[in-house]
């Protein structure tokens, strides 16, 4: 591997002055929340980054006929999938979305939890890459040459919500919400239907966007100051939010602050709030 991540976040200029590695494999990554009536697959074969290709992990890189929205995938739908897109176990991946911050963190978790490290997330986004006057590609994608990846799941970076309700009261765990305030509190209705309003016993609010500021993540000194003022730096970090997707971000930023005992709740609130023998308080 040519290439060395010394984080799971790079800049624009990193992105540029890499851009033509010949191991390096550049993910669109761009998803809306339900009603946002946008299409990231079709946005993305508007506008992309040079070489771009797109991961769909709403409905192709997911896990199948499940209830709840874009689960993980087995380890061998996964790797099936990331090498039709070019992606071998050798590729270095730095993942964006077209919102700055949102839904790539996302794909950097999947990888993470498939056993790739070589993966980071593009700090601003599309809208970052834009702003610098860098390189748009529009039009119809080359499709790539087919990778060779093994997928080897990670336990330690997913949980379900049958084992995390069991964890409510252990005090080596802290749980974060990653959901706006007022959804967490149940002051505001779930987005979906049959969904309950509230939060699980034992969990801390901390929405993702108390993370991020136009589209980048905050200073790390910053990031570091809101996790230890709701957790221990010894404790294993849970993350939820409403259907796995922001949590991801959250997980980003933690590891970011120097964590590294981090979990997601894939089917997060969807899944607990739609599950009437998990307990939800308000």
């Amino acid at each position: 591997m040519s290439l060395v991540l010394n984080s799971p976040l790079v800049s624009v200029s990193w992105l540029s002055e890499h851009l033509a590695e010949p191991d390096l494999v550049v993910l669109d990554a761009s998803w809306f929340m339900p009603g946002a009536e946008r299409d990231g697959e079709q946005e993305w074969k508007i506008k992309r980054i040079p070489g771009a290709r797109y991961f769909d992990f709403d409905k192709k890189i997911a896990q199948p006929d499940s209830p709840w929205p874009h689960m993980l995938p087995s380890e061998i739908l996964f790797a099936t999938e990331v090498a039709k897109l070019g992606i071998s176990n050798s590729s270095t991946i730095i993942v964006y979305d077209s919102q700055g911050v949102f839904s790539a963190p996302r794909v950097w978790w999947m990888f993470r939890a498939m056993g790739h490290s070589a993966v980071a997330v593009l700090d601003g986004g599309l809208p970052a890459w834009e702003a610098a006057g860098e390189a748009i590609e529009t039009g119809e994608s080359t499709l790539p040459s087919p990778g060779l990846f093994t997928a080897a799941l990670q336990a330690k970076w997913v949980i379900g919500g049958d084992e995390l309700q069991l964890r409510l009261a252990d005090h080596h765990t802290q749980i974060f919400d990653a959901r706006p305030a007022a959804r967490f509190y149940g002051l505001q209705p779930e987005p979906r239907a049959g969904v309950r309003s509230g939060h699980m016993p034992q969990a801390k609010s901390l929405p993702s966007s108390q993370l991020l500021k136009d589209g980048y993540f905050l200073p790390v000194v910053q990031i570091k100051q809101r996790f230890d003022a709701l957790s221990d730096p010894q404790q294993q970090l849970i993350f939820s939010c409403g259907s796995g997707v922001t949590a991801c971000i959250l997980a980003l930023a933690a590891e970011l602050s120097g964590r590294d005992n981090l979990t997601v709740y894939d089917g997060s609130w969807t899944e607990w709030g739609s599950t009437y023998r998990y307990p939800v308080v308000s």
